[in-house]
């Protein structure tokens, strides 16, 4: 029973905070048909979309960081560990409980897309909103096919991805 429910609410803590990323930053996004735009922005909408819809959300979420948080939720529901169920949400994403190298990944992602956000806060109009759209593509890319590759692992009850877990969780 621990198991399934770290399975749940690993699964619901990471779609979750996709989604509601996704949604906040869909309002900002949405401003761009605010702004009296010109034919570069527009340009520059549909490359930006493309691009982020391509780099994180196909080769970022879908062939990286989905499978591999299935992969982790299979794992955990396995072998349940009660303060890694009640932390399932950082446990799935690699934030803790993972090799040496998955956490030095996941922290150093997490700084950049902090950098990024700063970065982003500080654009003139409608540069903000062309930013926030390629992301708001590629989170919804990457909630869907998260959700997707969760909903697999848990009819087949395995995976076929490393879950990068530390190298003690070996020898138990």
């Amino acid at each position: 029973m621990l198991g399934r429910i770290g399975f749940m609410w690993g699964s619901l803590g990471v779609v979750g905070l996709l989604m509601a990323s996704a949604v906040r930053l869909s309002n900002i996004a949405l401003e761009f048909f605010l702004y009296p735009v010109n034919i570069w922005h527009w340009f520059a909408l549909i490359i930006w979309v493309a691009f982020m819809a391509y780099t994180e959300g196909y080769k970022g979420f879908q062939q990286a960081f989905s499978p591999r948080v299935a992969a982790r939720l299979i794992w955990l529901k396995q072998n349940p560990k009660a303060w890694l169920v009640v932390l399932a949400p950082l446990y799935a994403m690699g934030f803790i409980y993972a090799s040496k190298k998955r956490i030095i990944i996941s922290y150093s992602i997490l700084i950049m897309v902090l950098v990024f956000i700063t970065i982003a806060v500080n654009l003139p109009q409608p540069w903000r909103p062309i930013m926030d759209a390629g992301v708001v593509v590629g989170l919804l890319w990457g909630a869907t096919v998260t959700g997707w590759y969760i909903l697999v692992a848990m009819r087949t009850g395995a995976s076929l991805v490393n879950p990068e877990l530390p190298k003690s969780a070996h020898y138990h």
